[in-house]
């Protein structure tokens, strides 16, 4: 079966039903995506953010019309590139595209370099892209490099090249190789400090966290993570490690698949492709002797992302989903919860969830669990917006 009559028969549902409240507090709230994939497909296969398209989880119709206000515009560098070491080449080229398309919707969407930025562009009707990098943008993290992708306006990146080694900062999913962080990793997170850069440490090794925590003079952020006391894999984050992040005033923004929380999905998933969802072990000696537009098509086909089409009795409800969230409310309160669902980036999402058009689902399950709208605007963008604040303006 193709994927993409896969996604058709899995968005067959209309989405479970969202009382009328819900629905319009999730549209009347400022609503920030800590982590949207955009770019990769159109690069891979053509076309243009702005039109619909029938599978995947976002274009620019969907997303407005599941109520976002702001996202992080995530490039994706995936592990093909980095054997022959194109991950540089391959930010590039992601960027160019990015901004040649997000120039063609400007009537649609706007680049943010900052919060007042976001408040900017949203009074004008529009959608508020933050350029963000997933994956290298240098193995060796090249300050110089670094410096170039902020004067073309990213204002986030991931530390870790993903889930393989980088040459500074060790992954949550390679063998380690600083334990943690070494010099060059400590220098590129003090120039991310300095040039007013988001830091994300989703996908970094635990030492890895914690050693950026206590370098970085600004709060960090986890775009889209899991707690690892829900599913014990090294791709979520332990308890201790959520209450440092809040503690120096970071978010921890949740990943919306079943993959990072729902053990039994997990070892389902896990069995079926026989290796974890992490795992790029295979990749290296081939990617090495290729040229960048032969690695082109070895990873164009798993563009874009999408889960499993899994037993649904396996699969979480949207309530379910949220206990999540809830427990790391009880650990360490609303303010340093977020948002950050993946679209497009592989999640399998909760029973009638279609893609982003079905976020007030979540919304309509906060209610249900009795939280207060201010808590739930906290969690839809409120928490992020202040801590991208904080590192893109200060005075």
């Amino acid at each position: 079966m193709s994927r993409t009559l896969c996604c058709l028969l899995a968005g067959i549902s209309l989405g479970a039903q969202v009382s009328e409240r819900a629905q319009k507090l999730h549209q009347d709230a400022f609503v920030f995506d800590g982590h949207i994939h955009m770019i990769n497909r159109q690069l891979y296969h053509g076309g243009d953010i702005g039109q619909r398209v029938v599978d995947g989880h976002v274009d620019l119709p969907r997303i407005r019309e599941g109520g976002v206000d702001a996202f992080m515009f995530s490039l994706f560098v995936s592990e093909e590139y980095y054997p022959q070491r194109f991950e540089t080449r391959q930010v590039l080229r992601l960027l160019d595209l990015a901004l040649r398309q997000i120039e063609s919707n400007q009537a649609a969407i706007e680049i943010a370099l900052t919060a007042s930025d976001i408040e900017r562009i949203n009074r004008r009707g529009k959608l508020a892209a933050v350029l963000d990098l997933e994956g290298g943008f240098d193995l060796d993290g090249d300050l110089g490099v670094l410096r170039i992708l902020h004067r073309m306006g990213l204002r986030c990146a991931q530390l870790p090249a993903h889930n393989w080694a980088n040459n500074f900062a060790d992954s949550c999913c390679a063998p380690a190789k600083w334990n943690g962080l070494n010099e060059r990793g400590r220098a590129v997170i003090r120039e991310m400090n300095r040039l007013g850069m988001l830091i994300n440490v989703s996908h970094a090794s635990d030492q890895t966290i914690e050693q950026a925590l206590e370098v970085s003079a600004d709060p960090i952020v986890a775009t889209h993570h899991g707690l690892r006391s829900f599913n014990d894999i090294p791709r979520n984050m332990p308890d201790h490690l959520v209450k440092k992040l809040a503690a120096k005033g970071g978010v921890i923004g949740f990943q919306i698949g079943n993959e990072f929380h729902n053990r039994k999905l997990f070892e389902w998933r896990t069995k079926q492709r026989g290796r974890a969802f992490w795992d790029t072990s295979a990749i290296g000696k081939r990617e090495a002797r290729l040229a960048i537009d032969e690695i082109d098509k070895l990873a164009a086909p798993q563009f874009p992302m999408v889960g499993l089409v899994a037993p649904q009795e396996l699969v979480f409800t949207v309530d379910e989903w949220v206990n999540v969230v809830d427990r790391a409310i009880q650990l360490v309160g609303e303010d340093h919860v977020a948002l950050g669902t993946d679209f497009d980036g592989g999640p399998t999402l909760s029973r009638g969830m279609r893609d982003i058009r079905d976020l007030a689902m979540i919304t309509g399950a906060m209610l249900r669990r009795g939280y207060s709208e201010q808590r739930i605007r906290k969690f839809l963008g409120g928490n992020l917006l202040r801590v991208f604040r904080r590192v893109t303006e200060r005075k």
